[in-house]
Formats: C-alpha cells, sequence, structure tokens
C-alpha cells in the first residue's frame, strides 16, 4: 500500500473516530491524498473533470431536491394530515386501529415523496399524538412511526434510489417498479405484527364511521391522494421522466396546499424553498465529495483488490449477497446512510456485476437494507427523530423496536433470495 493511499484511508477513519461530517471527512481524505500523490494537480485535474462531466449535467439526480421540495411543501400544507385521515377511515376500526393507521399513512406517503426522514417528522407527529390519545404505549407508537417510515424509500418513488441509479447506471424506472411489492410486503408484515402486540396488550378498537362521514372524508382526502397517481402515472405512461415527475408532483403539492386546503401561504413557501436549499446545499455536498473519493478509490484499483479477495473464496451470487447483508446491516448501526449509499456501495458494485446479480434487484435490496440501518439502535437517524418530537426517551423506544427490525429483516431476506418478488413487475412491464 502507497504513503498517499494509506494517509487516504487513516483520514477516512479518522472521520468516524472524531464524529466529524462525513462530507467534510471524504473531502479532508481526498485533499491529503492529492497532495501527496504524485501530480497532484492532474488528479485533481482528472477529479474535477469527472465532477463536472458526471454530476452537474446528471439530469436523473435534478429529481432529489425536487421530491425534498415536495416532500417539505406536503408536510407544511395540510398533505400529510389527508392521508392520515384518509388512512384512519381504511384501517381505523380494526383492534390496534392507529398502529395500522401509521403502516397505511406511511404506505400512501411513500408514493408522494421517496423520503423516511419526510415521513417521520412529518406524519409522526400526527400519529404518535392521535395513539397516545388512545393510551397507546409511547414506545411502540414511536417504534412503530419509525419502523414504518422505511417504507417511505422502497415503494416508489424513491429518493435513495434516484442517488442508487446514478451511481449504477441501473434504471430508474424498473428500480421504481421493482421496490412496489417490497414496499407492500413491509406493510402487510408490520400490520400483522400490530395485530399480534394489539391482541396481546388490548390495545383499543378504532371508530367506525357513518356512510356519509365516509364520503365526505373520501371528497376532501382525494386532491391528495391524486399526487402518487399523478406521479407514477406520469412516469409509467412515458409522458414525462422521473426527473419531471417530480417537478410536476412539487408543482401539484403548492397548488392544492395553496387553493384547496389553504394551508400555506407565500411566507410558509418561501420557508420551505429556503429549507429545501439548505438541504439540498448538504446533499450536493456529500454527493459532490463521494465523486472525489470515489475517484480515488476507483484509480487505485481498490474494488478490483476486494474482488480480487473474495472471489477466490466466494464464488457463489447467494453466498455473496448473504455477506453483503450482513456488512452492511452492521455498518448500518454505526454509520451514516448517506455514507454507506456514496462510499460503500459503489466499492461491492464491480462485485455484484461480477457475480451476474441483477443491478435492479441488488438496487432494491440494498435500499431496504440502509432504511434498517436509519432504525438500528445506537445511531438511527429515526429514532433520534420520533424520540425528539415526542419526548420519549430512547432506550423506550429501542426496547419495542427490536421485534419490528426482525420482520424488516425478514422481508429483506426473502427479497435477496426470491428475486422474482422485486423483478416481476419491472420483468412484467419492461418486456
Amino acid at each position: 500500500m502507497n504513503i498517499p493511499l494509506l494517509v487516504f484511508i487513516l483520514c477516512f477513519i479518522l472521520t468516524f473516530i472524531l464524529r466529524i461530517p462525513i462530507a467534510l471527512g471524504m473531502l479532508m481524505s481526498s485533499i491529503y491524498y492529492f497532495v501527496l500523490a504524485p501530480g497532484p494537480a492532474t488528479g485533481v485535474q482528472m477529479a474535477a473533470t469527472q465532477l463536472l462531466t458526471n454530476l452537474n449535467v446528471n439530469f436523473i439526480l435534478i429529481a432529489v431536491p425536487l421530491f425534498v421540495f415536495t416532500a417539505k411543501v406536503m408536510n407544511t400544507g395540510k398533505v400529510t394530515e389527508m392521508v392520515f385521515k384518509f388512512a384512519n377511515i381504511l384501517v381505523g376500526k380494526w383492534r390496534g386501529g392507529m398502529g395500522h393507521v401509521n403502516v397505511i399513512a406511511s404506505l400512501i406517503f411513500s408514493g408522494m415523496t421517496g423520503s423516511a426522514i419526510a415521513d417521520a417528522s412529518g406524519l409522526g407527529i400526527m400519529e404518535i399524538e392521535a395513539m397516545r390519545k388512545q393510551n397507546y404505549d409511547d414506545g411502540f407508537s414511536c417504534a412503530i412511526t419509525a419502523a414504518s417510515a422505511t417504507i417511505g424509500p422502497i415503494f416508489p418513488p424513491s429518493i435513495p434510489m434516484v442517488i442508487y441509479s446514478m451511481f449504477s447506471g441501473a434504471s430508474i424506472g424498473k428500480l421504481f417498479l421493482g421496490g412496489m411489492i417490497p414496499g407492500i410486503l413491509i406493510a402487510i408484515a408490520l400490520m400483522i405484527y400490530v395485530a399480534y402486540i394489539s391482541k396481546k396488550r388490548n390495545y383499543p378498537i378504532g371508530e367506525s364511521y357513518h356512510f356519509r362521514e365516509l364520503i365526505k372524508i373520501i371528497i376532501k382526502t382525494f386532491p391528495a391522494l391524486l399526487t402518487p397517481a399523478i406521479l407514477l402515472g406520469g412516469i409509467y405512461s412515458g409522458i414525462v421522466t422521473p426527473t419531471e415527475a417530480a417537478a410536476l408532483a412539487g408543482f401539484y403539492a403548492i397548488v392544492i396546499s395553496f387553493f384547496v386546503y389553504r394551508a400555506i401561504g407565500l411566507k410558509q413557501l418561501l420557508d420551505v424553498i429556503i429549507d429545501t436549499v439548505k438541504t439540498t446545499g448538504t446533499l450536493s455536498l456529500i454527493v459532490g465529495a463521494a465523486f472525489s473519493f470515489s475517484y480515488i478509490v476507483a484509480i487505485e484499483h481498490i474494488p478490483d483488490m476486494l474482488y480480487g479477495s473474495l472471489s477466490t473464496v466466494i464464488q457463489n451470487k447467494y453466498l455473496m449477497l448473504l455477506i453483503i447483508n450482513i456488512v452492511f446491516l452492521i455498518l448500518g448501526m454505526f454509520v451514516d446512510t448517506s455514507c454507506i449509499q456514496v462510499v460503500f456501495v459503489p466499492m461491492v458494485l464491480p462485485l455484484v456485476k461480477a457475480l451476474g446479480i441483477d443491478l435492479v434487484h441488488f438496487g432494491v435490496v440494498i435500499v431496504l437494507n440502509m432504511m434498517i440501518g436509519l432504525s438500528t439502535p445506537p445511531f438511527g437517524m429515526l429514532l433520534f427523530i420520533v424520540s425528539g418530537i415526542s419526548g420519549t426517551p430512547l432506550k423506550v423506544i429501542i426496547k419495542e423496536i427490536f421485534p419490528m427490525l426482525l420482520v424488516l429483516i425478514g422481508v429483506l431476506f426473502l427479497i435477496t433470495y426470491i428475486p422474482e418478488i422485486v423483478m416481476f413487475i419491472p420483468n412484467t412491464i419492461w418486456k
């Protein structure tokens, strides 16, 4: 191992030890490498060229800030409230109804924003408060809110899938379609667990609605529920690209928030735009730093060395998928999801391609794996979000979420070893 590469790796390790923001850590590691490597000016020039030609002209990447904007508009307006009301009339009357509502609302909302954090921070407030009013345990309420939010980036659209598509070259349309059945499977699995716990703890049966009330609520929530239909219908009819669909969803969210629900004004819209710019700036810094980092990883042939080391021992793709899943689940316990996606996923892609694993199948598997990491102690972001918005101690939430993590991991291994679950819809539509 040469000295520049050794310094590069040590600096990156220090990023985690010193808890430096991942984007700054990657930039710091890259800068030290270019300073020490022979011909640093050439290296910097090549990295800059890669950044300008591969990142700034990447049309699909524009979808990310547009989906972020859509999620923030919906959380500011009454769209999330409408989603919650509609989910309530569907499953709220069952025993443990609010737990089921939590899951179904996340599934519906996932068809609008593609973000687990937007789901937990927007819908989560309403879900946890509604469950508190009906005397659900705080730990259970927060845990199911975090666990169900993982559906957000699995069921289309999905911000992590957009970024994965950029790094892997996999079709974003096929990735979105591939996430449909797994997203529904997660919802069903979590609802089975909610039904079991609700019966065991004797959680309340929700209220039933008269027919007139049902019609009123459906009419009121209909404009909000059209969002996923417009978004996904536009993509798969071929009328718009995923990026254009994201822009269309953002525009539609503004229209219904302004004129239908009258829940947002110009001041709130300006706040949403500023907040979106801040989030986009953070994401852009991470992705930009990742391009420089990935360039060094590529020219030092680290993926080739990784493949050479593992391929001599492991030539079975199912065993390789098992190892990748276990490693990434462990990484998710300690490493931020954005770091996993922009640093570690590109490293294993050559292995995946060499073993003939479908990139769409692997994309859905690895996105679910990373989303489980968001709810995994000790550093799961969703755990901190639901703890913050509810005031519930982390240790109480962690105790309740472990069985739910087992449910999610069960679905993960199901879609890992039965690729048809992921590939059925993409293969049916793209024959």
